[in-house]
Order: structure tokens, then C-alpha cells, then sequence
């Protein structure tokens, strides 16, 4: 990594996004299991909208491309001015960062591996913003601590997501500094609240919904998509209302709900840049043993890249 790095610089970047091409469609046919898992998801979440084997299979090559951009990238922006990560990704919506941050008790930044989520925080550092990620480390030690050096030279900061007190307490003095915090939420496996997501039952993560509910920070949804021209756009939504009854599991497992369907609604609008992974592993059980069937009809908005 470090050598591939450093030789970076010195690579026509014609010749770096051939490279990347090349790299997507040798790991489409070569990394099959990966993609049969994401077909098997999507059939089973969006079949209604994609009914033909082909059709779904195109969509999930989109969504592999996507990940192959996101890598190109995020590679490219590690040697970017301010000004050229500013003018890569537009912001929509600053607005409800702003007034979220005046709140003093900090902002949780939900988000999906959608789009190209690994420039949120580059692009929200260099508008002045403090941010930090939560993330999964590497098993190697060295090379975890590599990527967090790489992220703060992007001005971003890290928490481990493990051990699981020791990140909660991480991100509780980070929103108290009234800081962004930017949380991945739609990995939906095993040990979160069920909710209904794609229209079918899916465990998801609690953390997000505790932290919110324990800090008072702001919740606002977030997302880097890209268009038809491969044009990156930063969208912040408002605030979440949170549901406050005062019956702690109640309100735990309807505000899961509340962050999920804002997830899905991202998903249904791009489901080209999804990566179908998020699911546990069962995508080989009939849906009558994994979920109710899909009672969301299909969304007009859905939108696909070439």
C-alpha cells in the first residue's frame, strides 16, 4: 500500500483509470460468489422492479462499477488540493448541517455504503467541519493504522468500532466537542432491532439509534451519489425527529425503523449504487424464512446509471 502509494503520483492518470476498468471486469467474473450474493439480494428485495435475470444482473454490474469508481476516487482525492476535493463533490443541504451544529450536542451523520460514501468526511473536512468515522479496522494492525494516517491527512479522524464501549465512548466526546460523527448503518445481519427494510425482516444495527437517543445529537442523513456524467453530489437531509415515549425498547425499535426507511429510500432511489451486501448471509432460504415478501410497490423514482 505504502509503495503503491507513493508510486501513485508518478501514474499517468489515463493509464491509472484503464487499470481500473480493467480491474472491475476481471473481478466481476473472478470474485462470482460476491456477485451471486448481491443478485440473490436483489432478487429477493427488488424483484417486482427488476423481474428478468438480466436485467438484475446489469443493475448489480452497475453497482460493481460504482464500487470500482469509488476506489478510483477515493485513491485520486489522497492527492487533491482543497479546492479540487471541493469542486469534485457539490454539497446540497449545508444548510441543515449548520443549524444542527448550533445546537451544540453534535451530529451523527447516517450513511450507507452507497454512492461514494468514503468522501463524506473528506468533503465536510475541508469545508471546516471536525469529523470523524466509525469503521471496522483491519485484523493487521499496521495496515489499519496506515488507512487512519491516510484519513487524517484528509483532516478526518477514527474510531474503532471495536470494542464496542470503548468506541461508544470515543463517539460521545467527539458529538460533546460538537463534532460530525459519520456512522455506516446498513449492514443488516444479526444482533440489531428487526425492521421491515426492502420489504423483508432484517436485524438492524442498534448502536446508531443508542447514541442518538443517549446525546441529543442530531441525526441527519447523508449521502454522496453520483449522476448519469459520474458528477459526485454530498445531499444532507434534515434532522431527524426522534420518537421519545419514554418505553426505552419502544422507542429504540422505532427509531430503527426511522433510520432504516431512510436508508431504503436511498437504496430504491439508486439501487445501481447499493452494494447488496448489507444482508446476512442467507440468501439461499426461501423468503418465507427470512422475511415477509415485499409489500413496498415499486418506486417511479428509481434511478439507474448507464
Amino acid at each position: 500500500m505504502r509503495g503503491f502509494v507513493a508510486l501513485f503520483p508518478w501514474i499517468p492518470l489515463p493509464l491509472f483509470s484503464v487499470f481500473t476498468r480493467v480491474a472491475i471486469e476481471l473481478t466481476f467474473i473472478l470474485l462470482w460468489k460476491y456477485r451471486k450474493r448481491m443478485e440473490e439480494n436483489l432478487s429477493l428485495a427488488m424483484g417486482r422492479e427488476f423481474p428478468t435475470r438480466e436485467e438484475r444482473r446489469g443493475l448489480i454490474h452497475r453497482a460493481w462499477r460504482n464500487f470500482g469508481q469509488v476506489v478510483f476516487e477515493t485513491t485520486c482525492i489522497l492527492f487533491a488540493s482543497r479546492e479540487e476535493i471541493r469542486s469534485l463533490v457539490d454539497v446540497r443541504g449545508e444548510e441543515h448541517l449548520r443549524q444542527a451544529l448550533a445546537r451544540g450536542k453534535g451530529v451523527i451523520a447516517l450513511s450507507a455504503h452507497l454512492g461514494n460514501f468514503t468522501l463524506i468526511g473528506a468533503r465536510l473536512a475541508v469545508g471546516g467541519y471536525p469529523f470523524s468515522v466509525v469503521v471496522k479496522q483491519p485484523r493487521d494492525r499496521r495496515f489499519a493504522g496506515l488507512i487512519d494516517h491516510y484519513r487524517a491527512r484528509l483532516g478526518m479522524g477514527t474510531i474503532s468500532a471495536k470494542p464496542r464501549r470503548e468506541a461508544a465512548r470515543q463517539v460521545l466526546r467527539t458529538l460533546r466537542r460538537n463534532e460530525v460523527v459519520l456512522l455506516i448503518a446498513d449492514e443488516f445481519k444479526s444482533g440489531g432491532v428487526q425492521v421491515e427494510f426492502l420489504g423483508r425482516m432484517a436485524a438492524a444495527p442498534r448502536g446508531p439509534v443508542t447514541l442518538a437517543m443517549r446525546t441529543g445529537a442530531a441525526v441527519l442523513p447523508m449521502f454522496i451519489t453520483r449522476d448519469l456524467e459520474d458528477r459526485l453530489t454530498l445531499y444532507i437531509r434534515p434532522g431527524l425527529d426522534l420518537v421519545k415515549t419514554g418505553d426505552l425498547q419502544e422507542d429504540v425499535a422505532a427509531n430503527a425503523t426511522v433510520f432504516s426507511r431512510q436508508l431504503e429510500d436511498m437504496v430504491r432511489r439508486y439501487p445501481d449504487q447499493w452494494n447488496w451486501l448489507g444482508f446476512h448471509r442467507d440468501g439461499r432460504r426461501p423468503r418465507s424464512e427470512i422475511g415477509r415478501p415485499q409489500t413496498v410497490p415499486p418506486n417511479p423514482e428509481v434511478r439507474v446509471s448507464p
